[in-house]
């Protein structure tokens, strides 16, 4: 198995290569950020392959320094786009809805331009929260909130009690709002 860099310079040779590769190494871990958000495996599939199509279509120009976190970005949007296609007139529970309900008090739409500046400054502000956790409490926070494991996914990554989890994710939102309130953000 090939490692990133050489994965990536495929990509760059324009190699049909690169998404075999890219299938060979991570397809399962795409399949699951898709199935947190769509919670159909079908569905997931088609997102999986829409990703390889994007990051072909990203590389060039872009050079992604860390592979996986460029493809996890691309499956999740991919994911989360999708499923808002498919659910426009109605709600079904997945992970990702029940993440995003978690998080809703604390997390404004984004579509005016305004907004979408807020979004970003928020987006900023969020990471540099996330490098005040300790590294247990950011791992449990990023897979519940950014990959939408399930509560008990996200608690046996973090290598914690489910029910630790719990209390962890809540006490680290309420100091997240705290942390936001204190940088200017009107929640």
């Amino acid at each position: 198995m090939l490692d990133d860099a050489q994965i990536v310079a495929l990509y760059w040779a324009r190699s049909e290569d690169a998404i075999r590769e890219t299938r060979d190494k991570y397809e399962s871990y795409l399949l699951k950020i898709a199935y947190n958000v769509l919670s159909d495996s079908e569905e997931s599939g088609e997102c999986v392959n829409s990703t390889y199509f994007k990051a072909w279509n990203a590389m060039p120009p872009h050079r992604p320094q860390i592979l996986r976190a460029f493809l996890a970005r691309i499956a999740r949007q991919t994911a989360i786009d999708r499923y808002r296609r498919m659910h426009a007139h109605r709600r079904q529970a997945s992970q990702y809805m029940q993440s995003l309900s978690e998080l809703s008090e604390l997390l404004p739409g984004g579509e005016t331009p305004e907004e979408k500046l807020d979004a970003k400054a928020l987006g900023e502000a969020l990471d540099r929260f996330l490098r005040t956790l300790p590294a247990k409490t950011r791992t449990l926070f990023l897979c519940r909130y950014f990959y939408f494991d399930s509560l008990k996914d996200a608690a046996q990554a973090a290598g914690m009690r489910e029910a630790a989890a719990k209390s962890a994710l809540f006490r680290a939102r309420k100091a997240l709002r705290e942390y936001l309130e204190k940088e200017g953000f009107a929640l």
